[in-house]
């Protein structure tokens, strides 16, 4: 364990601005974005009412995740956290793979949620394109990255403040629907769940074949590690934050997801608009389902947020590490990793340029299907980590030490590592899909080779230096 207080010491430099509270609503700023209430349509397109069967697998895989973070990121509270246990309890190179991978993710995503954001401006200001709508998101979240962290935090926890109560207000107006109180429809109960082709219409293989959008939406969670570096007190904090995950997904994913499939026909659902605003028009809450148009925005706000945060500490921890240029390292007055927010910032604004050119439907899947897998990457190496840290624990028989530990292992951390590999095998067999998977490795192995051969070669001059030649 004096590996891990070393290390910690390290962070000093960091500025431990988050409080309790905003760790708590930072994991829900990543989680619940624009992919949540538009890309959902995409899932109940494909699996129909059996969506809540991916929703329930999804849920089941992220808290097998945080629960491994939790040991990990309580152990040793350093910022970009699952970076350096990769690299410290599996191999430099595969953290430096996994790294650049998470990084490519939300500096791809980010700019989707901008563009979502500014398509939702566009329709209630159409005299400012959607590319200038972004544009002034994007300069907003940079402002609010590049503040005090405890003024992220602050910002954080109102955005998703409101995304929950929206959600918990579609539950149950959506209950009352399907109860017969709102609309002149009836009692539905299980009309529509099992109508138009029953529970699975397409299959249960589009419950697996959906499954990187599902992970997708649950992404984000994982801030919560890249944060320990910057919280108060991550001992006490981070396991009330990961215990909390549970009822969250239930709260925020599996009701909602449950009344939503029970008040609207699912081959009405599309990426064109949230289906949760589909929902509400068609029972004719036109003024609920603008509400939730305004919700889109914020959540989309809140994400980019989220991710911009998430990203520049992944970006700041591979800079720390010798993985990326030294000065992405350098902290500002306000101990703010300020040179990796601005480069991850204006990668985004390149990506927004470039994404602007083609906004289709496809192109968004694409996208989302993409953050899936280089997201389920991240995650099998935080299982992954954590499962090596214990070993190596068992070895040095100081697992008693431990202040944290997960339930249940090795079966929770084997069951989140293999199932999203499963996932990403079948992924793979689908023509749909199958190109976002091999993006997703092109992502992955060129960073390892880059670190391989740049790393070889370091060694090789070494030898040469030490050499009596």
């Amino acid at each position: 364990m004096e590996g891990c207080v070393n290390e910690a010491m390290t962070e000093k430099e960091m500025n431990r601005g988050l409080k309790n509270r905003h760790l708590q609503l930072i994991s829900l700023g990543g989680v619940i974005g624009s992919g949540y209430f538009l890309g959902t349509g995409y899932i109940l397109e494909k699996a129909g009412p059996a969506a809540i069967v991916s929703y329930l697998l999804g849920g089941a895989i992220v808290l097998c995740v945080m629960l491994c973070l939790a040991e990990l990121a309580v152990a040793e509270p350093i910022a970009g956290s699952f970076i350096t246990y990769a690299r410290k309890y599996i191999n430099p190179t595969w953290a430096c793979g996994v790294g650049w991978t998470y990084w490519i993710t939300w500096v791809s995503y980010v700019p989707s949620e901008m563009i979502a954001a500014g398509i939702i401006m566009n329709n209630f200001v159409p005299e400012v394109s959607q590319l200038w709508w972004a544009i002034v998101f994007c300069l907003l979240v940079t402002v609010i990255n590049l503040f005090q962290v405890d003024k992220f935090g602050e910002s954080e926890f109102w955005l998703a403040i409101i995304k929950i109560f929206a959600l918990m207000a579609f539950a149950v107006v959506g209950v009352l629907i399907i109860l017969g109180i709102i609309g002149d429809q009836g009692y539905l109960g299980t009309t529509l769940l099992l109508g138009s082709g029953g529970f699975a219409p397409n299959g249960y293989w589009a419950i697996i074949v959906t499954m990187t959008i599902i992970l997708v939406n649950f992404q984000g969670t994982e801030i919560i590690g890249l944060a320990a570096g910057e919280c108060e007190d991550p001992e006490q904090s981070i396991p009330v934050a990961v215990r909390n995950v549970s009822w969250r997904i239930i709260a925020l994913y599996i009701i909602p997801i449950s009344v939503l499939i029970s008040i609207l026909p699912w081959d009405k659902a599309s990426l064109e608009e949230s289906v949760f605003a589909v929902a509400l028009s068609y029972y004719g809450l036109d003024k609920f389902a603008a509400f939730f148009s305004f919700v889109v925005l914020t959540a989309a706000l809140s994400c980019t947020n989220s991710g911009l945060y998430g990203t520049s500490r992944a970006l700041y921890s591979l800079s720390k590490i010798g993985m990326a240029p030294k000065s992405l390292s350098r902290l500002n007055k306000n101990g703010m990793p300020q040179n990796s927010v601005i480069v991850t910032i204006a990668t985004c604004w390149l990506i927004i340029l470039l994404y602007s050119f083609d906004t289709s439907d496809m192109a968004y899947t694409y996208l989302l299907s993409l953050s899936g897998f280089t997201g389920a990457v991240a995650w099998i190496s935080i299982c992954w980590s954590q499962y090596n840290f214990r070993r190596h624990c068992e070895a040095r028989n100081s697992v008693d030490r431990l202040r944290y530990k997960t339930p249940l292992f090795p079966f929770v951390t084997q069951f989140g590592i293999w199932t999203q590999v499963i996932c990403i095998i079948i992924v793979a067999s689908e023509p749909e899909l199958r190109e976002t998977i091999y993006l997703g490795l092109i992502s992955l192995i060129i960073p390892m080779a880059v670190y391989k051969a740049g790393h070889s070669h370091k060694k090789w001059k070494q030898s040469l230096e030490k050499s009596n030649w």
